[in-house]
């Protein structure tokens, strides 16, 4: 992250050593070393401090972090979203067996319940996807494994990347129908 180059840029501005910085804003030296090669951040009221402490804005102080803090949130929101899609559809199509034993029509609402959780889920990953001009399955690699996101926009190709998708969501539905089949055995062999 950026943050840790503005404190190291202007610690040594102002020709501070770590230890002396740590004294003024009442950390520890190894803080601002972790702050400054980015294994933790400072909390606001110690980026308040350094502010105060560099006579900078906290703005400036954090002006190259924001991109990367949104990408952290996108991040994991796409994370969050995806489990809770995989994990209804999954329980959507457990729930296909117990439901066969309700009346009626009643068998449907448990698995379209679930099933419809998963699809929500499934359009908040794509509207984040989307927001971030992520196509291919190489870029949400990128994205969620913070490789290089611009390298896999530059391997687009348009035709590969339609039969990619399709056989993505093809192999999708076909587990789908499967586990749904498998679940359904024991109501088939009880009647």
């Amino acid at each position: 992250m950026e943050l840790g180059n503005q404190i190291q840029h202007h610690r040594k501005r102002l020709g501070l050593s770590q230890t002396a910085l740590a004294e003024r804003i009442y950390v520890t030296r190894q803080t601002i070393s972790n702050w400054e090669t980015g294994h933790s951040y400072p909390d606001v009221e110690n980026l308040l401090l350094l502010g105060a402490t560099f006579d900078i804005s906290l703005d400036e102080l954090v002006k190259g972090d924001v991109a990367e803090m949104k990408k952290t949130v996108m991040q994991q929101q796409m994370d969050t979203y995806t489990k809770v899609m995989l994990i209804s559809v999954g329980l959507a199509l457990l729930a296909i067996a117990p439901s066969l034993f309700l009346p009626d029509y009643w068998w449907a609402v448990p698995p379209f319940l679930l099933w419809s959780v998963g699809m929500v889920a499934s359009l908040k990953v794509e509207r984040l996807k989307r927001r971030a001009n992520i196509k291919t399955y190489q870029e949400i690699l990128a994205f969620t494994q913070n490789g290089d996101l611009q390298a896999a926009r530059r391997q687009r190709n348009k035709w590969r990347d339609f039969w990619q998708k399709t056989l993505i969501v093809v192999t999708f539905w076909l587990v789908c129908a499967i586990l749904a089949v498998i679940a359904c055995l024991p109501y088939l062999f009880m009647h």
